[in-house]
């Protein structure tokens, strides 16, 4: 087979013989990854991340897993790339300056100023920035999606119990992951390409947490708010396993981490049950406690949101 795909990842490796051979992950037109492998490859030199190339390929299973054996690989033109990076159906900067306004609308000054300044001195990148490396919302513009999704979701938890501090719960919801500027470096393609030596050392939760403490200080604000958002932040992966150096002790905390977690769900099992046709089983989805996933067809498997 023949077909045009886009070089996520790129590694030169050895086998047990000494023949050198690439090791790829590659984007095909379907904007889905794929392994792939070019056996007795003797120079990748000319081949790296973000490049898009013409294949020729034959397709095995390995290990239960579709891979992809690549005969020729040969460069495609420039300006095909934009085929294959999968991006958010919605522009990052309307969704930010849709998030923005929220904001603006605040009645408590406190968490207004701390999350319109945060938010503003990091726009650029949290326009375009993807949530994840490989797992949810891992596209171009996918940190305003996933962030805008638990907005909305948050919204309407609030309308149901009203008991909830809607703008403390929306200002975890805005900041839990701005700090995935911070732990993630991006390729041209705009996809992660790995992590920042801050990232490895650090993480977005305590980093987040971090923004919220320097940004207070700055505004001279030293209520009770401040430890509360940064408990959020730090607390909303739910559990140590997780990366959480804390539970979530109150219930805006709570709702937060439930969100965050049902939206990347939603987005995994959406994800993997458009790769198979109608009436099929995914593979075992390792983000998802190895379950197989099944495709009943009775809904779109597209990822859409609301955020009209």
């Amino acid at each position: 087979m023949a077909s045009y795909a886009m070089i996520k990842e790129l590694n030169e490796k050895k086998d047990k013989n000494g023949n050198g051979y690439l090791d790829l992950v590659v984007i095909g037109s379907d904007k889905k990854e794929y392994p792939a492998k070019v056996w007795r490859f003797e120079n990748n030199g000319s081949f790296a991340a973000d490049d898009v190339v013409e294949l020729e390929y034959t397709v095995d299973n390995y290990k239960g897993k579709t891979q992809l054996n690549i005969t020729k690989i040969v460069h495609a033109p420039d300006d095909m790339a934009k085929d294959f990076v999968p991006s958010s159906e919605y522009d990052g900067k309307a969704v930010f300056t849709r998030l923005l306004d929220k904001v603006n609308n605040f009645k408590d000054s406190e968490l207004k100023e701390i999350v319109y300044s945060i938010l503003t001195e990091n726009r650029e990148k949290l326009e375009v920035y993807p949530a994840a490396y490989r797992l949810h919302h891992a596209i171009v513009g996918g940190l305003m999606l996933h962030t805008a999704s638990i907005v909305e979701m948050a919204e309407k938890t609030c309308q149901v119990y009203p008991n909830v501090n809607r703008e403390l719960l929306l200002s975890g919801a805005i900041l839990h992951d701005v700090a995935k500027t911070f732990e993630m470096q991006t390729s041209k393609s705009g996809l992660c390409s790995g992590y920042t030596v801050g990232g490895e050392l650090i993480g977005h939760l305590v980093k987040g947490a971090m923004y919220v403490e320097e940004t207070a200080k700055k505004l001279s604000i030293n209520s009770e708010k401040v430890t509360l958002l940064e408990h959020m932040i730090l607390s909303h992966h739910g559990v140590p396993e997780y990366g959480s150096p804390v539970r979530p002790m109150f219930l805006e905390a709570e709702i937060l981490s439930a969100l965050d977690s049902l939206d990347a769900t939603i987005f995994e099992i959406n994800s993997a049950t458009s790769a198979v046709e109608e009436g099929s089983f995914t593979d075992r989805q390792w983000a998802l406690d190895q379950r197989k996933l099944y495709n009943h067809g009775l809904g779109s498997t597209e990822h859409k949101v609301n955020l009209e």
